[in-house]
């Protein structure tokens, strides 16, 4: 099964500073047939005005991903950790029993990135925060795991949740796979370029929810870089 979400049928949220498009169900954003895809409960799609941000806050158990797609995010966190994150790059905080955290753009334009949530496998634990470029080159005409819970995937940066994000790029006319399984659920979507999905057009910003399928076979009708999270 796939199912296409076109971006401008997404939820939304304009609070000046932040210009906001929810995937799933998320604060004044509600909508009962998408509280989430698997394990995965939160993708949105966030614009953050130059020199604001979003102030100290607490989470919990959750493992919490941001993909930068334009100027840098910078991190504070609870336990002394700060560090700056630019486009193209990956941050990784796992919540575990409890962090509190702050992100900021301290640029001079605005920041967008998409911010990705997993539930993570078990309960507790040690919270903690990493991040990494990841040069587009290495994933050029494939899928390079970026944050990932599986042992095998040793250059991504660690989650504590049987899952992968994934990042591709791939020029008009390129093709990339992904073996996926049917006990899996994936939500891909394109930051930028058009892509066609085991057929299905998708734009840029669209979401595309998938499970029940054993593999997909993405094909670049334009230039595209392609976020992929594969979760229980």
């Amino acid at each position: 099964m796939i199912e296409l979400r076109p971006f401008d049928r997404l939820g939304a949220a304009d609070h000046g500073w932040l210009k906001a498009k929810h995937h799933f169900s998320f604060a004044r954003y509600f909508d009962p047939e998408r509280m989430g895809h698997g394990s995965l409960r939160v993708w949105n799609d966030d614009e953050i005005a130059p020199n604001t941000g979003f102030p100290p806050h607490p989470h919990a158990e959750m493992e919490i991903i941001t993909y930068v797609r334009q100027g840098a995010i910078t991190h504070e966190d609870s336990l002394g950790n700060e560090g700056r994150t630019e486009a193209g790059d990956v941050q990784v905080m796992s919540a575990g029993s409890g962090i509190r955290h702050a992100e900021f753009n301290r640029e001079d334009v605005p920041t967008k990135i998409f911010q990705i949530w997993i539930e993570p496998a078990s309960k507790g634990g040690e919270p903690h925060w990493g991040a990494k470029p990841f040069p587009k080159g290495e994933r050029s005409g494939q899928f390079v795991a970026l944050a990932s819970g599986f042992d095998g995937d040793t250059d991504a940066l660690p989650i504590r949740a049987s899952a992968r994000v994934l990042g591709a790029t791939l020029r008009v006319g390129e093709t990339a796979e992904y073996r996926l399984g049917t006990a899996r659920h994936a939500y891909l979507v394109p930051a930028t370029g058009l892509v066609e999905v085991n057929g299905i057009k998708v734009q840029a910003r669209d979401g595309l929810a998938i499970e029940n399928e054993k593999a997909l076979t993405i094909r670049a009708l334009e230039d595209a870089e392609i976020v992929l999270v594969d979760a229980p």
